[in-house]
């Protein structure tokens, strides 16, 4: 799922917003904004129903409230665990942060 869809998915579906506020919210038309959004809920529906993995892939992304560092060696943003665990591992290069 595209960054686009997720953030499509958010304000219609958890925020309640009609497609044209969506739309202006994103910089988009109304008829852009309503097939980003069919193929986001197209895309959960697969998830759901067939027991895949959804990924959301286009950019860095954090989540509110969710430390964050960067890897020393790729710069990849790392959210760090939460739980009182200072010590992570970068995915992408196995580096300890």
């Amino acid at each position: 799922m595209s960054l686009d869809e997720y953030e499509a998915l958010r304000l219609a579906d958890l925020e309640g917003l009609y497609q044209e506020q969506a739309a202006i919210r994103m910089n988009v038309s109304r008829q852009t904004f309503g097939r980003i959004v069919e193929a986001a809920r197209r895309k959960v529906a697969d998830v759901l129903v067939h027991g895949k993995t959804l990924r959301i892939e286009g950019g860095m992304v954090s989540t509110r409230g969710a430390p964050q560092v960067r890897c020393p060696r790729c710069h990849r943003a790392l959210e760090l665990s939460h739980g009182g665990r200072n010590e992570s591992t970068c995915p992408r290069c196995r580096q300890h942060v």
